[in-house]
């Protein structure tokens, strides 16, 4: 990827074992680049990182507000979450009040990533479903926003009016028309943009407040507000996401996505974050955004959920300490 920088590496015995090389954009209110590490007009796809800009229309249409939605609805919207009995009880439940069924959603079946529940399954014979599915929030948000506007059962197709309100919001608050996209790992379509887009599009949530003219700012608020509110609902235990929002006190909003995204909304400084690692290491990313929102005083670098991705000694199997994750100089 042109103009990608060091970002993070992996040392052991005295040496840098490996190295992980990335872009990272922080914006202001204004869209305006603050900081910038390797190159912040590379095109990438922010897989999942962007699923706050797929759940705007839900919000902004009135489509949320017709169907009952609160706060844990609109943070499933927004998550990658790992399929715990938590996660799929409350996508069920959505779905049960809309007169919908698991059978309706398009994202897929996958195993979930909750132990405890993945063990229960083996043990009982249960095969997972699409409930599990990371994404089933985003795609129920998807089914809801579909029946508000009247459109059909495919809604993870690019001309289907769902997809057609999300590219609009996406290409609205990245300031760019989208050149590309590709299909993520649920089916749905995900728009391209550059770094810069990205991150300013973190500084449009970052600035929106519930009282803004604008429906679209109005949205963006209730979406971080939902975040904050549930990080357990964006991943879950043991997840970057949840233990970092926990880390800031519910302060500074972040989400990753697949292949080495992660970005970060901080309402209070009023900025923009967003991390690509070039080789879609997600050691990398989680290292890279702990660095940045260290360095912007927003996380403490000695808590134990920033110390875990980047600080805490690589231990083997017999606990003997082998090596360590660093920032690569210049970096954060």
């Amino acid at each position: 990827m042109a103009g990608a920088v060091p970002m993070v590496e992996v040392w052991r015995g005295g040496m840098a074992e490996s190295r992980h090389r990335g872009h990272a954009v922080i914006c202001d209110a204004t869209g305006a680049v603050v900081r910038a590490w390797g190159e912040p007009d590379a095109v990438i796809l922010p897989r999942s990182s962007v699923k706050m800009i797929q759940a705007l229309p839900l919000v902004e249409s009135g489509a949320a507000d017709a169907a009952g939605l609160g706060s844990e609805e609109l943070a499933l919207a927004c998550a990658s979450h790992e399929g715990a009995p938590m996660h799929v009880a409350r996508v069920a439940a959505w779905l049960d009040r809309l007169g919908l069924a698991e059978a309706d959603l398009r994202c897929g079946a996958q195993p979930t990533r909750d132990r405890a529940e993945r063990k229960r399954m083996l043990i009982a014979g249960e095969v997972p479903c699409q409930l599990h599915n990371n994404c089933s929030g985003k795609h129920a948000g998807f089914l809801t926003l579909s029946r508000h506007l009247g459109g059909g059962p495919d809604y993870n197709d690019t001309a289907h009016p769902v997809q057609r309100a999300v590219r609009a919001a996406f290409e609205d608050v990245t300031g760019m028309n989208s050149p590309r996209y590709g299909v993520d790992g649920c089916s749905a379509p995900n728009f391209a943009t550059t770094m810069h887009g990205l991150a300013r599009a973190m500084a449009f949530f970052a600035v929106a407040r519930p009282d803004a003219p604008d429906a679209r700012p109005r949205a963006a608020a209730r979406l971080v507000a939902a975040m904050l509110a549930h990080p357990d609902l964006v991943a879950g235990e043991g997840r970057a996401c949840t233990e970092l929002m926990r880390a800031m006190d519910g302060k500074v909003a972040v989400k990753t996505g697949a292949e080495g995204v992660f970005v970060a909304i901080l309402p209070a400084r009023r900025l923009g974050v967003a991390v690509k690692i070039e080789d879609g290491a997600t050691r990398a990313s989680e290292a890279a955004i702990v660095g940045l929102l260290a360095h912007l005083g927003v996380l403490d670098r000695d808590h134990p959920a920033a110390r875990k991705r980047l600080g805490d000694p690589i231990r083997n199997w017999r606990g003997i300490e082998t090596g360590e994750i660093r920032l690569a100089e210049g970096f954060a």
